[in-house]
Order: structure tokens, then sequence, then C-alpha cells
């Protein structure tokens, strides 16, 4: 149809998202990027934010990690590597995982670069997560 869109979602566990939808919202590295069917195509990165869908006038979120969105007239494919509805959040245990990151990054002397990384990316979508899921509750 020429008033939708292919969404797919893709993370290195599952395709969490594909249905038609009219419009998407991501999370882009410069900025809320806005598609509708027919966008110029375009393939950019993503940072952890806030994925917004409208489908059938009702929207949906989605909290995601980092990735990249391909982004054709009739498709957006999103590579990420998290995803996740606001309704599958759990809100303790974000805020667990936060304390957990939080903790380990005040220990940071001890720990390897990598490690380092590992726990501020944690703390980075675990945020994302819970600000979604308080926003809509």
């Amino acid at each position: 149809m020429a008033n939708t869109l292919r969404l797919e979602i893709v993370t290195p566990l599952e395709e969490a998202y594909s249905e038609d939808v009219q419009m998407v919202v991501l999370p882009g590295v410069e900025g809320e990027m806005g598609i509708y069917p027919m966008h110029i195509p375009v393939m950019t990165e993503i940072k952890p934010g806030e994925l917004k869908i409208l489908k059938d006038g009702i929207e949906s979120d989605f909290a995601v990690g980092e990735g990249f969105v391909e982004i054709t007239q009739t498709k957006v494919t999103v590579l990420t590597d998290l995803a996740i509805g606001v309704e599958a959040i759990d809100e303790k245990a974000v805020e667990r995982a936060i304390e957990r990151a939080q903790s380990a990054l005040r220990n940071a002397e001890a720990l390897k670069a990598e490690e380092i990384a590992a726990a501020e990316a944690t703390l980075q979508r675990s945020f994302v997560q819970l600000r979604l899921k308080r926003k809509t509750k």
C-alpha cells in the first residue's frame, strides 16, 4: 500500500517487530527522524532512545539501543542491540541493572576498558528503558 511502509526491527537474538505501519520516529544520532512512506533512501546510525510507531492510528513505543537503520521508500530496517516494547519493560529489573552498573563504575580503576564500556552501555540502555516506562505510566 502507498500509505504504509514495512518496519522491521532486528536484534542479535530475534526479529522484535515486523509490521506495515504509517510512520516511524527514530532516535537518530543527529536528532529524531520521522519516516513516512516514500521517504528518500537513507542509511544512518541510531542512538539509544525511544522508537515510536504509528500503526492504524495507535502509537506504540520501543526502547532501542545503538544500531543502524536502512530506509527506503517502502521499508525501514532497524538493526540494534536492544529493542523492547514498553509493556515488556520490567522497571524493577532495570533499576537493579542500573545499580549494578553504577556500582561497577565506582570501582572503575579495577576494571578493564572493555568492562567500563560495557557498564556504560548498560547504563545508557537502562536509562532509556526506565525513562520510557515511567513516561507511559
